[in-house]
């Protein structure tokens, strides 16, 4: 299982960036993903969890960033999204994608899969 994460950049304070991260199998393809979140680290601190969403669309946030960020999922393209508004420099980290219990078949058989991650997607919030 592969995540791919895109989407990170350098923002303004005040502006707003969309992160976007695509499941995918290669020789294979996915029939369902459980759990999908994004997590951050910034700099001296320990990875945290930004937004998680899970299947059936209940979804829960870091108390930091509530009103602010809105996670959602597109599961015909097993994508998740991650919209942040109102950014701050506070919210400049490394932000990673995971997906967890995923269904998925490769070569005709099926397999179940636990905590995968993306590779990881800078932003700075800046002036």
């Amino acid at each position: 299982v592969q995540l791919q994460a895109s989407g990170g950049g350098l923002v303004q304070p005040g502006g707003s960036l969309r992160l976007s991260c695509a499941a995918s199998v290669p020789s294979g393809s996915i029939l369902s993903i459980n759990s999908m979140a994004w997590y951050r680290r910034a700099p001296g601190n320990q990875r945290e969890l930004v937004a998680r969403i899970i299947s059936g669309g209940s979804t829960n946030y870091a108390d930091s960033v509530k009103g602010r960020f809105t996670i959602s999922r597109d599961d015909a393209k097993n994508t998740v999204h991650l919209q942040m508004n109102s950014l701050k420099p506070e919210d400049t980290a490394v932000y990673y994608c995971n997906a967890d219990r995923i269904r998925y078949e490769r070569w005709g058989l099926g397999h179940t899969g636990r905590n995968y991650w993306g590779q990881g997607t800078q932003v700075t919030v800046s002036s």
